[in-house]
């Protein structure tokens, strides 16, 4: 009975075969091209051994054997020719493959969403995206066409062999399987090493991608020589993994050259004892020994290209699991909203219960009015993050309804709603490029006019034209070399840009400074002008830009109204706002003193 791990492996192989109908064509003209190569093989193996035996036997000058030689280099050309377009079809049908695989990858991580990657280790799943699809290369490329080849052309060559000599065909045929067999032996000791190496690789990818982008973290707890260490401690691991890997490898080719040199020995024997005791000519005898090493370098090349196979099964595992994960099941069909002039959003009974079982959201109701500010507060964990999750579509509500301007959100079209939204994080991701591309992203077909414009708004205008290039100054990843300030301003330039009908907020001033902070206002009441803003407020005075407050705890609404009414009454915001008094009141008392 085989292992759990060998029947995982045979999934995923049969999983493999099968994406490779796509690429079929050109791996069958692979395949074509290579038993061309192998029949000129048998057509040069006869002209050389005609050419020899007429030498040796006949006494042949050479003007007999001229033609022959000639004959020759147009052989050896079209074999050069066929093994060139031979390699350069498998890489490209290979190239084919791992870009339609990447394409689809990314399709699926889009569909599975963010808060599925904040669960993943993002140097691990970057590992298995870029190096575990380059990986495949040598399954789709070399081991595929060469499992048919090495069915195909020994075969031939047999039937051109035992006609000549049936003893050597004999020969030939019996030791054919040992090369294969012993192959599978040593490929399930290769087949658990690749496994451990590629899950090595994956927790070092992971490690060092958190190292990285932790290091003013570690600097400061000076922890950086604790973290060297183990990350030298996993590459170690890794290093050894690669060499077991190389090890088992080395040593089958070790076997199957002797085996393929073994059968060739008893075949030039056996040819010999017929030529001696003239049971056969010589020019039979050398046609026989110089086919008796082609017939096994198909045998042998599958035995290198098994551990690509291996290496491939072991990098694809992951990959089939990603793209095997269930996606959000999409309910009756989808419409678009129809045109408005506002957008009013309800929530009615809405909860919802992540995978893990955490309540977030329970029979919550709110509305937040078209045209008007709503500002969701809250204690941590009391949901409010999980709303724009629900309305960004990054999640799905477990009961209860959604909607936008009385249609359900579930029977609204992504795309279409997306398009009406616009959204302001607690801090923008801003990607390795210049300004403006990063302005753009928000309307790709905006002119500068109104990039410039839109900056202007969210007052970055200033800050921009102050960088080294304007707006062609290139950003680090992450927005390296822009103040928090900065980044929120370069958001809501995005927003301001867009110039969406919706605009969600998730706490824009968080961990700014006071003046900062005031200027960042004075953009939001802008921005929201004629819109229909939903804004998560840590700050009560984010807060007080709101037309109507809801408040939040264990995942329902617990009070509502404005900033003056819920401030005066009994109940949990006024809570907040003492609290948020008295910190500030410490903060300044630690100020003074």
């Amino acid at each position: 009975m085989s292992s759990p791990q060998a029947q995982s492996r045979k999934i995923v192989d049969r999983w493999l075969a099968g994406r490779a109908a796509s690429v079929r064509a050109g791996l069958g003209c692979v395949v074509a091209l290579g038993m061309g190569s192998g029949l000129l093989v048998m057509v040069q193996a006869a002209l050389l051994a005609w050419t020899l035996s007429a030498v040796v036997m006949d006494g042949a000058g050479l003007s007999s054997v001229w033609p022959a030689l000639a004959a020759m280099l147009p052989v050896f050309a079209l074999r050069f020719v066929l093994i060139r377009l031979a390699e350069r079809t498998a890489f490209t049908s290979a190239a084919s493959m791992r870009q339609a695989l990447r394409g689809e990858l990314l399709r699926k991580l889009q569909a599975l969403g963010p808060l599925w990657l904040r669960s993943e280790a993002t140097g691990a799943l970057a590992t298995h995206l870029v190096q575990g699809v380059e990986a495949l290369e040598g399954y789709y490329a070399r081991w595929l066409p060469g499992r048919a080849l090495t069915v195909l052309l020994p075969f031939a060559i047999l039937i051109v062999v035992f006609p000549v000599d049936w003893t050597s065909g004999l020969v030939l045929l019996i030791t054919a399987p040992l090369i294969p067999l012993f192959m599978i032996l040593l490929g399930k000791a290769a087949a658990e090493a690749n496994q451990r190496q590629w899950k090595l690789l994956a927790r070092l990818g992971a490690r060092f991608l958190d190292s990285l982008q932790g290091i003013t973290t570690l600097r400061l707890f000076n922890a950086g020589r604790r973290e060297a260490a183990v990350v030298a401690r996993l590459s170690e691991a890794y290093r050894s993994s690669t060499m077991k890997v190389l090890r088992v490898a080395f040593l089958s080719s070790v076997v199957l050259e002797f085996l393929a040199t073994l059968g060739i020995a008893v075949v030039a024997v056996l040819v010999g004892f017929h030529l001696f005791y003239g049971k056969i000519p010589l020019l039979r005898g050398l046609f026989v020994l110089l086919l008796a090493p082609e017939f096994y370098i198909p045998l042998r090349t599958l035995g290198s290209q098994y551990h690509e196979r291996l290496d491939a099964i072991a990098a694809a595992e992951r990959i089939m699991e990603i793209l095997d994960l269930p996606e959000p099941v999409e309910t009756g069909a989808r419409l678009p909203l129809p045109a408005a002039s506002g957008y009013t959003i309800r929530f009615d009974d809405v909860a919802h219960v992540w995978p893990t079982g955490q309540t977030a959201l329970d029979g919550l109701q709110f509305v937040a009015q078209a045209g008007c500010i709503t500002a969701l507060v809250g204690p941590s964990g009391a949901g409010k993050s999980t709303v724009l999750n629900l309305l960004l579509g990054f999640a799905r509500a477990t009961a209860g309804t959604i909607s936008i301007n009385g249609q359900p959100l579930d029977a609204t079209d992504p795309d279409d709603w997306r398009s009406r939204v616009a959204w302001v994080p607690q801090r923008a991701h801003v990607f390795a490029g210049t300004v403006l591309d990063n302005l753009l992203i928000a309307r790709p077909d905006a002119d500068f006019a109104a990039v410039r414009a839109a900056a202007a708004s969210a007052g970055a205008d200033g800050f921009i034209q102050s960088l080294p290039h304007g707006y062609d100054t290139p950003l680090g990843e992450r927005g390296a070399g822009l103040s928090g300030g900065q980044i929120q301003r370069l958001a809501l330039a995005r927003a301001f840009l867009k110039d969406a009908p919706v605009l969600l907020l998730d706490e824009p001033t968080a961990s700014l400074d006071a003046e900062t902070e005031a200027s960042i206002h004075d953009s939001l009441r802008r921005l929201a002008r004629g819109r229909t803003v939903l804004l998560i407020a840590h700050r009560l005075a984010t807060a007080a830009l709101a037309d109507t407050i809801v408040v939040m705890e264990q995942g329902r609404a617990v009070q509502s109204g404005t900033h003056e009414q819920l401030a005066a009454a009994q109940g949990l915001y006024r809570r907040l706002v003492e609290a948020e008094a008295e910190a500030g009141a410490e903060a300044d008392a630690e100020v003074r003193t």
